[in-house]
């Protein structure tokens, strides 16, 4: 049976690896996910935030992704 967890755990987990204090094997580890699934969740978070910051985005839309993220 495929796992699947929701928007908020997956937040925490990217954020996390992106702060860079652990390694992706070692929160993997923590949360009991699978380090790919880490580096995936990382990556994702990381094409919103560039998503996020570029200068075309209008108003509207940069709220709508704020609360995504």
């Amino acid at each position: 049976m495929k796992k699947s967890y929701d928007s908020k755990f997956k937040s925490r987990v990217a954020l996390e690896a992106l702060r860079g204090e652990q390694t992706v094997a070692e929160i993997a580890g923590k949360y009991q996910v699978h380090p790919n699934q880490v580096q995936q969740w990382k990556k994702k978070l990381m094409e919103g935030a560039a998503e996020f910051s570029s200068p075309g985005l209008n108003g509207k839309k940069a709220r709508c992704m704020s609360r995504t993220i």
